[in-house]
């Protein structure tokens, strides 16, 4: 299965000329491989904040990124959601995925898992792949309760669309007690994690559920991208603050590809 390696913590990081410095050089590091013959083994897809998303998928159409958007709008037709950013729009201006249910929309913006099932709900409808965070907190890893509350999440996400809705999708797992902690998962715990999650759509279709990409989220850096990328079950990752940097960002991609 072709990894895949998603920079989706820019957050509310980078003016318009950091930004494009960080996506130039990403860019640059393609192209060339591409134009030395090397066969891409990895898919990389960008999400900056809304206001630079316009601009840079517009300059690199046609590098061999792809782009999408931090969060969508659960409502689908226009109308008077002041603030809101629907799936037609993030279309409109270039993007082709859009990540759902990250752990900190659920955690300070207080998403519900219905909620983040109606986003990606939205996201299909307008044509845009979802990448739905599922994960537990640390008060929940402690008490060994992360099976069950990714159960729970990925569970309110296939009643409300279907098993069907995964043949395309993609799911992150975010242990939130990782992120920016500089704690990782070992790539035992990672895979173990990883499994459990595709048995979970293999309860509903065996297929679908080799099919599904499930990226690994937790502090994913140089150092352990390429041990976890070996893990039969864990097809890429959500990078986070490694991602801020062209250089720690092009390594994780190279990790991929070994």
């Amino acid at each position: 299965m072709r990894k895949m390696l998603v920079a989706g913590n820019w957050k509310m990081h980078g003016s318009r000329v950091v930004a494009h410095a960080l996506v130039h050089e990403i860019a640059r590091s393609v192209r060339e491989r591409t134009e030395a013959g090397a066969l891409a083994c990895e898919e990389v897809v960008l999400c900056p904040p809304f206001t630079h998303l316009a601009e840079l998928a517009a300059q690199f159409s046609g590098s061999g990124l792809a782009f999408g958007a931090q969060d969508v709008s659960e409502h689908v037709a226009s109308g008077a959601y002041t603030g809101e950013i629907s799936g037609a729009m993030l279309g409109d201006v270039g993007a082709a995925w859009v990540i759902v249910g990250h752990s900190e929309r659920r955690q300070y913006h207080h998403e519900s898992d219905e909620l983040v099932a109606r986003k990606f709900a939205a996201a299909l409808q307008a044509g845009l792949t979802p990448i739905v965070c599922v994960g537990e907190t640390k008060e929940e890893h402690e008490a060994g309760r992360t099976e069950k509350v990714i159960a729970r999440q990925l569970g309110a996400v296939i009643e409300h669309n279907g098993i069907e809705a995964f043949r395309t999708a993609v799911i992150a797992y975010e242990p939130v007690w990782a992120i920016g902690t500089g704690l990782t998962a070992t790539p035992d715990k990672a895979q173990k994690i990883h499994a459990f999650i595709r048995s979970q759509l293999g309860k509903k279709d065996a297929n679908i559920s080799l099919l599904t990409r499930v990226l690994y989220g937790g502090s994913v850096k140089p150092a352990n991208a390429a041990e976890l990328f070996a893990q039969p079950d864990v097809d890429g990752g959500l990078i986070g603050g490694a991602a801020l940097l062209a250089t720690d960002f092009l390594d994780i991609c190279a990790a991929a590809r070994r």
